[in-house]
């Protein structure tokens, strides 16, 4: 794949760094990337992963705007509450860059649908806020052999982690979290608060992580980081890393 002119002007920052170049801002033009909500998490990311020059973009939301969101949303605006999040989401991507591809879906993803909304993808970043979608979508990129990034935030901590489930010795997010809970059982940000540029800091962070994933292949920023768990902090403010392991009695990943 070849850069038009106009857009190696534009993505020059990039293709001066020796582990993007040329190569690798062709790789992530040529990405398709699927992001499972455009929330706390998922709007920051998409506006660094559409920063990056991902090429193809699906946007997966079934909610609307809601006053509280603006605090930490930050591509929606105060006249666009009640609106679909995931249409405003596309609306912004194709005022940003009119080149990039972008479809948007206002549907929650079951495991009777997930195959179907992530096919096709290099890459699943699942920024959700309940164990139930994250297991459907994990299962799913377990199947279909698609790597996957899941990010989440609440009060003052974030989290994110690369699974590649599908590959013989790396973790799914199934390995992780287990079974042994009610999958639709999980504290919210409404009952907990949360620190809003806390959710800006895990969410860009995880599109770093997504860039790396993509640039993997050509070798770009290293080790894509499979079955680490990387623990954000805000007070201290700190880092910690965990590496997980595949259970080999995993029913998504194992034996």
């Amino acid at each position: 794949m070849t850069l038009p002119p106009e857009r190696l002007d534009r993505f020059a920052r990039h293709i001066v760094l020796p582990e993007i170049g040329g190569v690798g801002q062709a790789t992530l033009a040529s990405a398709k990337v699927v992001l499972i909500g455009v929330g706390g998490i998922g709007s920051p990311a998409l506006q660094y992963l559409a920063g990056a020059g991902i090429g193809s973009l699906v946007l997966i939301d079934d909610d609307t705007v809601d006053p509280t969101n603006l605090q930490r949303q930050t591509i929606f605006r105060e006249h666009e509450v009640g609106r679909s999040k995931a249409d405003l989401a596309a609306a912004w991507v194709r005022e940003f860059d009119a080149a990039l591809d972008v479809r948007w879906v206002s549907e929650r993803i079951t495991p009777a649908n997930a195959a179907e909304l992530i096919a096709g993808a290099d890459l699943v970043l699942d920024g959700c806020d309940n164990f139930a979608t994250r297991l459907a979508v994990s299962d799913a990129c377990v199947v279909a052999g698609i790597p996957l990034l899941s990010a989440a935030v609440g009060r003052f901590q974030g989290q994110v982690g690369a699974f590649a489930g599908h590959l013989p010795d790396q973790a799914c997010y199934r390995c992780y979290v287990g079974d042994a809970f009610d999958a639709d059982d999980c504290d919210t940000c409404a009952e907990d608060g949360m620190l809003g540029a806390m959710a800006g800091w895990t969410a860009t962070f995880a599109a770093l992580q997504a860039i790396r994933v993509l640039l993997a292949r050509s070798g770009g920023l290293g080790d894509p980081q499979w079955s680490k768990l990387h623990l954000l902090d805000g007070l201290t403010p700190s880092m910690r890393t965990l590496n997980l392991v595949k259970d080999p009695g995993c029913r998504a990943c194992g034996r």
